[in-house]
C-alpha cells in the first residue's frame, strides 16, 4: 500500500499515546514501563507512533513540507514495531502504525529526503552488495580453513546464510554458528563471496525497489540450489525471510533462524548440551526474531462502518499481535544448558525493549541507539543476571559497544557461544 492509502486510517488515531507503553496488565514496575525508545530519548509526541501517524497525515494534507527536522524524526526510529504492538493490543489492529511509518519512509525516499548516512547506505549496499561497504570477495574469508562446502559448488541439504554483519563485523560468531552445525553432523554449506545482502537495512530506510531486487535475487539462487533449509543466525535477514520475501517470489525451502534449527537439532539428539554453565543469565528479545518475524498475512479486502463508529474489516483481516515470533526455541535451549540460572526481564516476548539498532538508527543517529542499549543493560542489571544473551548481531554489536564504554560488568553472550560451549567445545568467536 502507499501512504496516500493509509490516510483514512491515520486520520483515526486519537493521540492516545499507548503506543508509548507497554499494555497495562502487562506492566510489573513503572521504571520498565515504556516500550518506545525514540520517545523516551526525545521526549516530545512527534517522536511516538502517534506522532509519526499524525504527520503522515499533515504530509499529505500539505500542511507541513519536508524539512531536515522533520527528517530526523521520521528516521530517528528503530522500526522495532513495540508501538504497533501496543497499539493493536488495545484496538483490535484498526490501525497499523508501523505500516504507515514504513510507507511514511518510502514517500521520502521518493522524495529524496532521506538522512545523508542513509543514502550511503543506500549506495553502498548498490555497489558492493552489503551497506558496510566491504569488498565482495572477502565475505566468506571466516570461514577459511574450516572445510565448508561452497554450496554454489558441491550440493547440500542445508544453507548456511550468514548475512552482512557477521560475515564482516562478526566472523567469529559465523565460525562458532558453523562449528556447531559441524559437530551436529549437519549437511551444509554456504555462499561465501556469492551470497548478496538481505536487504533488510534497504526495507527499513525506505527503498522498496532495491529490497525487491535483492529478494528476487536471493530467492532465485536459494530455489536454484535445491536446498531443503536455508538457516541464518541474523535476525534481520530471518526476518525479512519469513516477513516480506514471500510477498517477492515462491520459495521451495524452509527458513530457519539458528536457535529453532539447535532446538530441532537437540530434540533429534544430534545436540546435546552436557557441559556445566555456571552462570545467572537473562535473555533479550531482538525485535527482528520477535514481534517483526511474525508473517504476513495477505488481506485485500475492505473496511466498513457499522454503527456510525465501529470499523470492521470484511473479509476479516488476521492481525499481527507480534506474539508469532521466536520466543520459546532461544528460551527452552537456555534453559536446557546445566548449571545455567534463566531470568527474564520485565520487557520481554511481544512487548521486548529493542536495542537500538535497528532501521538505520545506529549510523544515522548513534546517540539514540547507544541511549536505547544503555536502557535495556540497566534493566538486565536489574535481575541480577551476570550474563546478558541475544541471538542477533545487530543487537549484540550495539550492546556490546554500550557495556565496553560503560565498563559494565555484566558480560554479553549470543546465544550459539552458550550452545557451543555447553556441547563442550572450545569457543571460536574471536575476531
Amino acid at each position: 500500500m502507499s501512504l496516500e492509502k493509509y490516510h483514512t486510517q491515520a486520520l483515526r488515531c486519537n493521540r492516545c499515546s499507548l503506543c508509548k507503553w507497554i499494555p497495562q496488565p502487562k506492566i510489573a514496575s513503572w521504571r520498565f514501563a515504556t516500550v518506545c525508545p525514540s520517545i523516551q530519548k526525545y521526549n516530545f509526541h512527534a517522536y511516538s507512533g502517534s506522532g509519526r501517524v499524525i504527520i503522515s497525515c499533515a504530509l499529505l494534507e500539505d500542511k507541513i513540507d519536508y524539512t531536515d527536522e522533520l527528517i530526523k524524526i521520521v528516521y530517528a526510529c528503530s522500526m522495532c514495531g513495540a508501538c504497533d504492538v501496543s497499539c493493536k493490543m488495545y484496538y483490535g489492529g484498526n490501525l497499523e502504525p508501523l505500516e504507515i511509518m514504513h510507507e511514511l519512509r518510502v514517500k521520502c525516499v521518493e522524495k529524496g529526503r532521506i538522512p545523508p548516512r542513509h543514502q550511503t547506505l543506500l549506495e553502498d549496499i548498490r555497489d558492493y552488495d552489503n551497506p558496510y561497504k566491504e569488498p565482495r570477495k572477502k565475505r566468506g574469508e571466516w570461514a577459511e580453513g574450516m572445510g565448508i562446502k561452497d554450496i554454489s559448488q558441491e550440493t547440500a541439504q542445508v544453507l548456511y546464510y550468514v548475512g552482512c554483519t557477521s560475515s564482516y563485523r562478526l566472523p567469529g560468531l559465523a565460525r562458532t554458528t558453523a562449528t556447531i552445525l559441524q559437530k551436529a553432523g549437519v549437511d551444509f554449506g554456504i555462499l561465501g563471496k556469492d551470497e548478496l545482502c538481505c536487504a533488510s537495512t534497504a526495507y527499513k530506510i525506505g527503498d522498496e525497489a532495491l529490497m525487491e531486487e535483492y529478494a528476487k535475487n536471493n530467492i532465485e539462487m536459494f530455489n536454484s540450489l535445491g536446498v531443503k533449509e536455508v538457516v541464518t543466525s541474523c535476525s534481520g535477514c530471518y526476518h525479512m525471510f519469513k516477513s516480506y520475501y514471500p510477498f517477492i517470489g515462491e520459495m521451495s525451502f524452509e527458513v530457519l533462524h539458528i536457535t529453532e534449527y539447535i532446538e530441532r537439532l537437540m530434540k533429534e539428539g544430534k545436540i546435546k548440551l552436557s557441559k556445566e554453565i555456571p552462570i545467572k543469565a537473562t535473555y533479550h528479545d531482538p525485535c527482528h526474531l520477535g514481534r517483526l518475524a511474525e508473517p504476513h498475512v495477505p488481506w485485500n479486502g475492505v473496511e466498513k462502518k457499522v454503527m456510525g463508529q465501529l470499523i470492521i474489516t470484511d473479509p476479516p483481516k488476521e492481525v499481527r499481535f507480534g506474539v508469532k515470533g521466536v520466543y520459546d526455541p532461544p528460551r527452552n535451549i537456555l534453559k536446557s544448558i546445566p548449571g545455567l540460572e534463566f531470568v527474564e526481564m520485565e520487557r520481554i516476548r511481544e512487548y521486548s525493549w529493542c536495542c537500538g539498532s535497528g532501521g538505520g538508527v545506529k549510523a544515522a543517529f548513534p546517540e539514540l541507539a547507544s541511549f536505547a542499549a544503555a536502557e535495556r543493560i540497566e534493566e538486565a542489571n536489574a535481575t541480577g543476571a551476570e550474563a546478558l544473551v541475544t541471538a542477533c548481531p545487530f543487537c549484540e554489536t550495539n550492546l556490546e559497544d554500550v557495556i565496553r564504554e560503560g565498563e559494565e560488568k555484566i558480560k554479553l553472550y549470543d546465544i550459539v557461544e552458550l550452545v557451543l560451549e555447553a556441547m563442550g567445545e572450545e569457543g571460536v568467536k574471536g575476531g
